[in-house]
């Protein structure tokens, strides 16, 4: 298939769904993945649609995306570089440590890599709940509003509770990063959690994988300067970014 018809079918699906996965769009055109990212990055950079982690939205004229995938679509996009980044998260952590665990597919791969047993960890996850105390971890669970879409606790409630915590480090998931805007996620809710969080931890580490670089959602958490991320490679046009880590160098 020519390019231009493949450009066209995606811009279709784009307007009859608002949204499409690189998988989704591998499957029906029986094209390669790289050849799927390829397509996409040259119609974002066209302005006909906006680029996301694991596909892409309809282009809106502020370019702000509030998509929002659930944790099952999000579990396989971009997953190599999404282990290698928590891998290097996950050895950041060492056994007086006090670790707030945000929600997020992200952090959660980094359980696979937790070799540290006896820090403490908070989180508003309830799968990275169960998960640490069947590696026998010693586990704080934020309680208050449990959100369906992305498995996390939010609300008013959790917020009080992690106020009254002093968290020795965190690592934090976000949908997009940007000079601009910050670390922002489609979800006010989710945003309030991550902020105050991030208030109460010494040190604080932003998982990001480098496709996320450029992007904008709906509401900021975290400004760009001064917030560290870990990344698996540093994107184009952030290469003299002294704040993003590429993890294992």
């Amino acid at each position: 298939m020519l390019t231009k018809q493949r450009h066209e079918l995606i811009l279709k699906l784009l307007e009859e769904n608002g949204s499409v996965t690189v998988t989704e769009v591998k499957d029906l055109l029986d094209a390669s993945e790289s050849t799927v990212r390829r397509d996409i990055t040259a119609l974002d950079r066209e302005g006909k649609l906006v680029k996301v982690f694991g596909g892409a939205v309809a282009a809106k004229e502020d370019a702000v995306t509030a998509h929002e995938y659930t944790v099952a679509q999000k579990l396989d996009f971009n997953r190599e570089e999404k282990e290698r980044i928590a891998k290097h998260a996950a050895a950041l952590i060492g056994p007086e440590d006090f670790v707030y665990l945000d929600a997020g597919t992200t952090t959660g791969y980094m359980l696979d890599y937790i070799g540290e047993r006896k820090a403490t960890f908070v989180t508003n996850a309830v799968a990275h709940a169960q998960r640490l105390v069947a590696m026998g971890m010693k586990v704080l669970l934020v309680g208050g509003e449990l959100k369906a879409s992305t498995e996390a606790v939010v609300g008013s409630q959790a917020m009080r509770m992690i106020q009254g915590y002093h968290f020795t480090k965190g690592f934090f998931g976000t949908n997009a990063a940007a000079r601009k805007s910050g670390c922002t996620t489609p979800d006010a809710n989710e945003a309030m959690i991550k902020q105050t969080a991030m208030e109460q931890c010494r040190e604080c580490f932003v998982l990001c994988d480098s496709s996320k670089f450029d992007h904008v959602s709906s509401v900021t958490f975290a400004p760009f300067y001064g917030t560290i991320f870990i990344t698996e490679k540093k994107a184009a046009g952030y290469e003299e970014c002294e704040n993003i880590l590429v993890a294992g160098e």
